[in-house]
């Protein structure tokens, strides 16, 4: 859930030590107020000299006692300098410390991703995480889909990975990173970059290394559409256009947008609309609609059948037989059509 997620990292944050940094400035001001202090004490001078005293002291500079000192001043000194040389020496190593397991962090971190991504199969590389690739890698993954999100930009992909998404850092137009996609096991790719030319050489790439992946491209552009096609996408969504034409649906059909928003939200529990693919082997292969459980069981509707060779049939008859392969588009309840995926065997 995502509270608990938020409050996970709530908690993680609370309970981080503070950091090496700031630890280091506190003890050097804590440093630097008990030597001032110290030799206002022991020796009687005044705070500026006794800060002055205290800084060359500390950073072992050498320029020599600002005042003669007693025997007292000379023992405070000493322990000073023990005190200054200790905390340099831990300074430089907590440097170090950081350096090293900030890299070795990384590069672990690193290992267990790729490690990740080269054991999907069946996933969805999404090239590009701006606001359509971000809201389609959440949407896919809620759907049980796994995702692995292929951008340049360190900010968001740091987002995507905060998100809890599969990430790889570089340019989706070269073969070196999709491959690190795992794009020969993955079931599709979406590209949703900022310009037509970077979808279509990313399409063109993609195509050449899977020919039997199914690509979703992105067209700023009413004419790159059919280049898209051309080159390899499967389909190809112009959102401008989508945009302008749902807004003139909600002006003319503002009844039939209501319920196609119904019928097709995730959220919604009252209504869904899903395709279901009828697998070999399911007690429904050679039944008609009319003779299946599907309306009088489940009371769901069909409104299309795809036939596995890609022929449409929209508003089947009740005579329709049903075929392997066949993808009924069903409208229901959405406990219904689990029920019914699981007769199908989808």
């Amino acid at each position: 859930m995502p509270e608990d997620r938020e409050g996970t990292r709530l908690l993680v944050s609370l309970l981080r030590p503070a950091h090496p940094f700031r630890t280091l400035s506190g003890m050097l001001a804590l440093l630097l107020s008990a030597g001032t202090l110290g030799y206002m004490l022991v020796e009687g001078w005044p705070a500026l000299d006794s800060l002055f005293m205290t800084v060359i002291t500390i950073a072992t500079v050498g320029y020599g006692e600002v005042y003669e000192l007693s025997a007292a001043g000379e023992v405070f000194t000493i322990v000073l300098i023990f005190l200054g040389v200790a905390m340099v020496g831990l300074a430089v190593s907590s440097l170090g410390q950081m350096v090293v397991e900030g890299e070795i962090r990384r590069v672990l971190g690193r290992r267990h991703l790729e490690r990740q991504i080269r054991g999907l199969e069946g996933h969805y590389v999404v090239c590009g995480f701006g606001r359509m690739g971000r809201t389609l890698a959440c949407m896919l993954e809620e759907a049980g889909r796994s995702v692995v999100v292929v951008e340049t930009d360190e900010a968001k992909l740091q987002r995507a990975g905060e998100e809890g998404h599969l990430y790889v850092r570089g340019d989706a137009t070269t073969e070196e990173v999709l491959r690190a996609a795992n794009l020969s096991r993955a079931a599709g790719l979406v590209t949703t970059v900022a310009s037509d030319a970077e979808n279509l050489f990313i399409t063109l790439t993609a195509r050449e290394m899977n020919p039997s992946l199914f690509i979703l491209a992105r067209a700023f552009d009413e004419s790159s559409e059919h280049k898209l096609r051309r080159a390899g996408a499967d389909r190809v969504v112009a959102p401008t256009q989508i945009g302008a034409a749902r807004m003139a649906h909600a002006i003319l059909r503002p009844t039939v947008v209501e319920f196609m928003e119904l019928a097709t939200h995730r959220e919604s529990l009252e209504l869904q609309m899903e395709e279901l693919e009828l697998q070999e082997g399911s007690s429904l292969c050679g039944t008609t609609l009319k003779d299946s459980p599907i309306r009088s069981r489940y009371g769901l509707i069909v409104i299309a059948i795809k036939r596995a060779d890609g022929h449409m049939i929209f508003n089947p008859a009740s005579d329709t037989e049903l075929k392997v392969g066949d993808t009924l588009i069903t409208m229901g309840r959405p406990e219904n059509l689990k029920e019914l995926g699981a007769l199908l065997g989808a």
